[in-house]
């Protein structure tokens, strides 16, 4: 036994092993969350499902606690994109990803294809944002604004990472990683393209195989000072950038795929702890590397980064092993199982797990993991 555990949960109960959410929203009910983020002010939780972002004043301590402010609907009762039809000046359309950069808070409105942002995190619902990234203005909801693809427009974003100075984007319709360096203003061309040949275009896979330096569903981004980390969902792969890149190369490391050149999916009774299918979450904060493997309804740890092709993960957080993928282990729903994680977040040794198909999220305590020096961790436990 390993000593990591589900502290709190935010979202569905389990009554009879069943994770559903209520048939009107509430402020403590998630549909379907992909995204999470949390610092020591703030906790932000992307109700994918519903159509909105929930923020907590500080850390949830309590199972179910509801949330403080809700964004993107009128009340915390009220569900739909455009905000239930009042219009995309004041919803979301599927957000998915959530991040906090000083005092603003930035908000992927994926399929509206844009990143929202307020100048400071809003303390009362229904706050407007300040400004819009991606569009021309709140009103405008067309990929790549309308027109061609560019160095300002997005398709389908789903990632945010802010990482040692720059800000990025997984500009996942456009199969690229776009990044500034510095905090992002409207219409400011994107100072970094990865993935692509330039800003103009936007082939699966630079319109060839798969390769070092190409994407087919790039989905999140972490890493620290001294590196850069991408999940590439729709080549189960996450690749790995040594240091950080200023200009488009390619990648120093990749885990899920025995090397650059492959896209392998590995199926059902084929799993390990090398091999990915459809990773949509990546987070990191150099101890210790998380990544969401999404289709298989779990989530690797690794002590560091990892630095050879293929390394394999020291520990599986809701599988009792490396071979087993079921979704909540073709079980009753609990505590520590797992269906379809998508968002990470871990600061310290809290890891926050968007467990998608469980419509909940689960703060999980990773701190004997992360002071353990011993590899091959697997049985997680109830707390």
């Amino acid at each position: 036994m390993n000593g990591l555990r589900a502290l709190v949960r935010l979202g569905a109960e389990a009554p009879g092993g069943l994770a559903l959410p209520d048939a009107q929203p509430t402020p403590s009910q998630l549909y379907a969350p992909r995204g999470v983020y949390f610092d020591e002010r703030v906790f932000v939780a992307v109700d994918s499902g519903n159509h909105r972002v929930l923020i907590w004043h500080g850390r949830p301590t309590t199972d179910g606690q509801p949330a403080d402010v809700v964004l993107g609907q009128p009340n915390p009762f009220t569900e739909g994109p455009r905000a239930g039809g009042r219009g995309p000046e004041n919803g979301f359309h599927l957000p998915t990803g959530a991040l906090v950069i000083d005092e603003r808070l930035l908000v992927a409105d994926a399929w509206h294809h844009r990143i929202l942002v307020w100048a400071t995190i809003p303390t009362e619902s229904d706050t407007p944002p300040d400004f819009v990234l991606g569009q021309d203005d709140f009103a405008l909801t067309e990929p790549n604004r309308g027109g061609a693809v560019s160095a300002c427009s997005l398709y389908w974003p789903y990632g945010l990472g802010w990482i040692d100075g720059w800000f990025y984007v997984a500009d996942t319709g456009n199969r690229r990683v776009l990044g500034w360096e510095g905090v992002p203003e409207p219409n400011r061309a994107a100072d970094l393209v990865l993935g692509q040949v330039d800003a103009e275009h936007n082939g699966e896979n630079r319109d060839g195989p798969v390769a070092a330096d190409s994407f087919r569903w790039p989905h999140d981004i972490a890493g620290t000072a001294e590196n850069l980390l991408i999940a590439d969902a729709g080549n189960h792969r996450v690749l790995g950038w040594l240091p950080a890149p200023t200009r488009d190369r390619a990648a120093d490391v990749v885990l899920g795929q025995p090397g650059f050149d492959t896209a392998r999916e590995f199926p059902y009774g084929a799993q390990s702890a090398a091999g990915f299918r459809f990773p949509y979450g990546v987070s990191s904060d150099g101890d210790l590397l998380a990544v969401a493997d999404t289709a298989n309804n779990r989530v690797l740890l690794w002590h560091g980064l990892p630095t050879t092709v293929a390394q394999a993960a020291d520990c599986v957080l809701g599988q009792p092993d490396f071979a087993s993928n079921g979704e909540n282990r073709w079980s009753a729903v609990t505590d520590d199982s797992l269906c379809w994680p998508y968002g990470l977040w871990l600061t310290g040794d809290t890891l926050a797990i968007a467990d998608s198909g469980n419509n909940r999220i689960l703060l999980w305590d990773v701190s004997a993991f992360t002071r353990s020096e011993v590899r091959q961790i697997e049985q997680p436990v109830h707390p």
